[in-house]
């Protein structure tokens, strides 16, 4: 498995943990202070099962020009031809990725590129790991463009998770193993790679975010000026 453990000890907190943190935090404080001390215990489990939730280790990306590299952690569960039913238009590689409530959930950007498209889909919320989920479930698609070549990213949510954040926007330049987002509470990320691309990882491979690479995309090709195109010998 190709899994590099290049990151340091530093640690933070995605922003959209803190609402959860402070809420849960601060009712254990007033449950204390009104002697409902069974309360603020199962309080200050919560609250430390958010810091936990939300925590968001620093990576570092180490990925060449035509690697892909993961944009969660989590354990693969499909590294294959796509299937028609739950993947774009055209033909595609997948990787998916299961997260489960303990995996990091904070994504990253799997390839640097330029975001072409940001689509949110209005779905159900069936167990992450079920097939169907791909195509039925509440996600999020941002579309990369690398060099003419097309990498989709979608955020799929699960059955406990019930909000998707995506901080990008269409038309920005963004860098493989940067943050993009995060999902909350056990989901999935689906990755749809253009045909040509090879997979370095398989089915049950457990893999981190920003780090571990999936794939390698075929090499992008030059683009000849109108000069060189014309050119013929003599």
């Amino acid at each position: 498995m190709f899994f590099t453990r290049r990151y340091n000890l530093k640690m933070r907190i995605d922003p959209a943990g803190w609402p959860f943190i402070a809420g849960s935090a601060i009712l254990a404080g007033v449950s204390y202070a009104l002697g409902a001390l069974l309360v603020a215990l199962v309080l200050l489990i919560l609250t430390a099962f958010f810091v936990f939730f939300f925590r968001d280790p620093e990576r570092l990306t180490t990925a060449g020009p035509d690697d892909v590299v993961s944009p969660a952690d989590g354990r693969v569960m499909i590294a294959a031809d796509a299937e028609a039913a739950a993947s774009p238009p055209g033909s595609w590689h997948q990787i998916s990725i299961f997260l489960s409530p303990a995996d990091v959930h904070v994504n990253r950007i799997p390839v640097t590129g330029v975001v072409t498209r940001v689509t949110r889909i209005i779905g159900v919320f069936l167990p992450a790991y079920r097939p169907e989920a791909a195509s039925r479930n509440d996600r999020t698609e941002i579309w990369i463009d690398r060099g003419g070549q097309t990498v989709i990213c979608r955020q799929v949510v699960g059955i406990l998770a019930r909000r998707i954040v995506c901080r990008v926007k269409e038309g920005q330049p963004v860098t493989a193993g940067e943050r993009y987002g995060i999902m909350k509470f056990g989901s999935r990320i689906d990755l749809f790679l253009p045909p040509g691309s090879t997979m370095l990882v398989r089915v049950g491979d457990r893999v981190q975010g920003g780090v571990t690479r999936l794939a390698t995309l075929p090499a992008v090709q030059p683009v000849l000026s109108h000069a060189a195109r014309d050119f013929s010998p003599a």
